[in-house]
């Protein structure tokens, strides 16, 4: 995207965190046409505004990888132009769409439709993954080639699980020719069947039906497999269970081009937060036991997480206010992603530069996208926080048009400041 004619500025005094390059420190970073023109200690332009963020943290825009929105086809829940302000008061500025909408992004005017759309409508950076098959219906291939020419980023059959074998076979070999992302839902079919939360002591007392963990993982060892026999590229998309995460760890060693993401609610969260038959808090994937939370947590540690996600799925609240098992799963968490990781470091189970690199660039990187760095000559898409900041999430006092997050009346620490796209001040 070409550089905005914007005028100069300096973000001065921050702690200025990056990532990409290692960079923790208090320094200035001088804003021009759009894209940092400097980094340094001190930077002394008396004809450019000033904007002191002295005891703030300056980081890279977050980086969402497969966001739902409602738009096309289901606009009550969500827009682009909904999601790119809650976006931008949560510090994303990329949203990576989902395909998952109605009807499905699986052609290229599809993909062209979301870009146009997008640009004209959001604050943010909207760019489209692409369907791996028609309709989302698991049976037949899409044109992935075409998408990719047209700017999808990754191909992707939503929350879909491709149970078919040799057509996830076939779907690796055809996208290894492209040097195509695939994403997949871990989810086996038959054993996920009517499966509403976690399968254990606790669903067993609220009389729901589990979901077990195992079926995350039968389907995490069955894609990476396809995918070490093909070559291609695989994403496995949301982790929630420790043997999944472990199974991605054990093919990260061997070679295997794997990566994988996990929602932040997934980190922050566990099944005992379904409290009593809490529907926001029915996701997909289910809320894990404390043990899972806990591995997932030291994966993101250790580098075996490349990206935490929002896990961004809108629901208006009548799909919400049922009796459980009756209610949609999905969470809304475009405003509370920063929010939410930033806990994982007030809690000392991760450092801050390892929450900042899921966050920005370890997905940009993930994507092959120049996004999530703070370096001279990238665009300034950047946030400020506060990581101290305390509040209490008000779900009624969100952006998005569905309320639903599992945060509500949370004590919360930390919360953006300020949120610039190409040294456009957003929010």
């Amino acid at each position: 995207m070409k550089a905005r004619k914007t005028p100069p500025f300096v973000i001065s005094g921050a702690r200025v965190i990056d990532p990409s390059s290692g960079r923790d420190g208090i320094f200035d970073v001088l804003v021009k046409n759009g894209r940092i023109a400097a980094i340094d200690k001190t930077i002394a332009k008396d004809s450019v505004e000033r904007i002191d963020a002295t005891g703030l943290v300056l980081a890279p825009g977050l980086v969402d990888v497969l966001v739902k929105t409602g738009e096309p086809g289901a606009e009550q829940r969500e827009t682009l132009r909904s999601a790119g302000k809650a976006a931008a008061a949560g510090g994303v500025t990329t949203l990576v769409i989902s395909p998952q909408a109605e009807p499905a992004i699986d052609d290229p005017a599809m993909v062209d439709f979301i870009l146009r759309r997008g640009k004209k409508r959001a604050a943010v950076h909207i760019v489209p993954a692409g369907g791996l098959t028609k309709g989302l219906g698991g049976d037949t291939l899409a044109e992935i080639g075409l998408m990719g020419e047209a700017g999808a980023v990754l191909f992707s059959n939503g929350d879909q699980a491709i149970g078919n074998a040799a057509l996830m076979r076939n779907i690796l070999t055809y996208a290894k020719g492209m040097d195509a992302l695939v994403s997949t839902r871990p989810i086996e079919p038959d054993l996920s069947a009517n499966g509403v939360m976690n399968a254990g002591d606790y669903a067993s007392r609220l009389g729901l039906k589990g979901l077990p963990a195992v079926a995350e993982q039968i389907m995490v060892e069955r894609d990476i497999a396809l995918c070490e026999a093909c070559g291609g590229r695989l994403l496995v998309d949301q982790l929630s269970t420790g043997a999944a995460l472990d199974v991605v760890r054990r093919a990260k060693r061997r070679g295997v081009r794997v990566s994988c993401t996990v929602s932040i609610h997934h980190l922050t969260l566990n099944e005992l937060d379904v409290g009593d038959y809490r529907t926001f808090a029915r996701l997909s994937p289910p809320l894990r036991a404390e043990s899972d939370r806990l591995a997932l947590v030291a994966g993101l540690a250790d580098g075996t997480i490349d990206a935490v996600v929002s896990g961004h799925d809108p629901r208006p609240a009548e799909e919400k206010r049922l009796p459980f098992a009756e209610s949609t799963p999905g969470a809304i968490g475009l405003e509370t992603l920063l929010s939410g990781a930033l806990s994982l470091v007030h809690n000392d189970e991760a450092g801050l530069l390892d929450v900042m690199r899921v966050l920005t660039a370890g997905p940009a990187q993930m994507l092959g996208m120049s996004c999530g760095t703070i370096t001279v000559g990238a665009s300034a898409d950047l946030v400020v926080f506060d990581p101290d900041k305390p509040w209490v999430c008000d779900a009624s006092k969100l952006r998005s048009k569905s309320k639903n997050t599992p945060y509500d009346g949370r004590r919360m620490q930390g919360r953006t400041v300020m949120t610039f796209v190409q040294g456009v001040r957003v929010h």
